[in-house]
């Protein structure tokens, strides 16, 4: 398939004008500008012509529990939350992620071709996290990475739901020290691991602390529930203490910080501020802490928390923080690049390049606007979502011709 014309935003640099992208086996094959690039379809093969459209990388949800918590089905449909243990990391989203969500339909047609999912926040260690892809059957055939991070949560919503059954954690003291517990214990199944195979003795693996090596070895990031500042501070406090990677999700409050989260070098994923401020922790939510975060140089994306707020509404919340001081280029890149580099999955997407998988959204202007367009998703080179403008247009001009 071949890509013809429009604003090509590669993310990987210059755009490109009236540019050319040519994709094969799922990947992109070569990019550049109209007359640098052979364009010799095969039969039947097809040719997007883009007059004065944007081309960019497909968009990129950081952080959601779509199919995790399904639309329209009420408690049957939500599994987000296992609240009878504080502390389950070996739970796996992939298992409970339903791909018949109608909130997958919605990503696709607003030009979101991966995302982001897990468990929610009602734990102190809520699960393994998983990066897929947007449209498809099967969860395991849209998975990316996979695990991608492990869930961890501070503040009210793990007191709220545990002092409500007349257990730990009751106080963010309880969360921070249950957490640190739960690490030293995994810590230490890593030694005796190491050191009994570097003995070639036998070793009886545990699968509750298994799924704690990942992060241990730095491969996964904790994915940090925070959103007041005191509660982004112990975050860090306890990443530093056992050597963690660790992105900062919602950071409600770190316009307040940001020159020490630039010093401290964690990622944030910023909202979700469409959402209301109906709790004490979010009373300083805003619009323009992502734009805030980014120009101290804090590596921000945006997110919806789908479904605190509607995935198909990601670009309008990028489009809200651009309007509230976020410069327009950083937006582009905080739902796409950013979010791809936060998530761990930049060697794949995020940036129009040859080698990486060929996940477009063709939209009519700027995506950030309420009136754009999608017109095209593509995703793995293939076309899953076409605009019934395009579609009126092709069959008029088949017929003229």
């Amino acid at each position: 398939m071949y890509i013809l014309g429009g604003i090509i935003k590669t993310m990987a640099g210059e755009d490109i004008r009236n540019g050319c992208i040519h994709i094969a086996d799922g990947k992109i094959a070569e990019i550049g500008k109209r007359d640098e690039v052979t364009v010799h379809p095969a039969a039947h093969e097809r040719v997007l012509e883009i007059e004065d459209g944007i081309i960019m990388p497909g968009i990129i949800e950081a952080h959601c529990h779509m199919g995790i918590t399904e639309e329209k089905k009420g408690t049957e449909g939500d599994d987000c939350n296992e609240t009878v243990d504080p502390v389950t990391p070996w739970l796996r989203a992939i298992d409970a992620i339903n791909t018949m969500d109608a909130a997958f339909d919605d990503a696709v047609r607003a030009g979101i071709t991966a995302a982001m999912i897990g468990p929610g926040s009602s734990n102190v260690v809520g699960g393994q996290f998983a990066l897929l892809k947007t449209r498809g059957r099967r969860v395991d055939d849209l998975i990316v990475k996979a695990p991608a991070a492990m869930k961890v949560a501070f503040g009210e919503n793990p007191k709220v739901n545990y002092s409500g059954q007349g257990k730990s954690p009751s106080t963010r003291m309880a969360i921070a020290g249950m957490l640190r517990k739960e690490l030293n214990r995994a810590r230490q199944y890593a030694r005796e691991k190491k050191t009994a195979q570097e003995r070639g003795e036998e070793f009886q693996e545990d699968f509750t602390l298994e799924c704690w090596l990942p992060v241990l070895n730095r491969e996964i990031p904790l994915k940090a529930h925070v959103h007041r500042v005191d509660d982004i501070f112990t975050a860090i406090r306890i990443a530093k203490e056992f050597d963690l990677k660790m992105t900062l999700d919602h950071c409600s409050e770190g316009h307040l910080i940001a020159e020490e989260l630039a010093e401290e070098g964690y990622p944030a994923i910023v909202g979700p501020d469409f959402a209301s401020r109906n709790k004490i922790e979010v009373q300083n939510m805003a619009f323009k802490t992502a734009g805030i975060l980014n120009r101290a140089g804090v590596m921000t994306a945006v997110t919806t928390d789908h479904p605190v707020s509607l995935i198909q509404a990601l670009p309008l919340c990028v489009g809200m923080a651009v309007k509230a001081g976020l410069p327009m280029e950083e937006g582009y890149k905080a739902m796409t690049v950013y979010a791809a580099d936060i998530c761990g999955v930049k060697h794949r997407l995020g940036s129009l390049e040859p080698g990486k998988d060929a996940d477009i959204a063709v939209f009519d202007g700027n995506p950030m606007e309420v009136f754009t367009k999608t017109l095209y998703t593509v995703i793995n080179g293939e076309i899953v979502y076409e605009s019934e403008d395009r579609k009126e247009l092709l069959s008029s001009e088949n017929m003229i011709k």
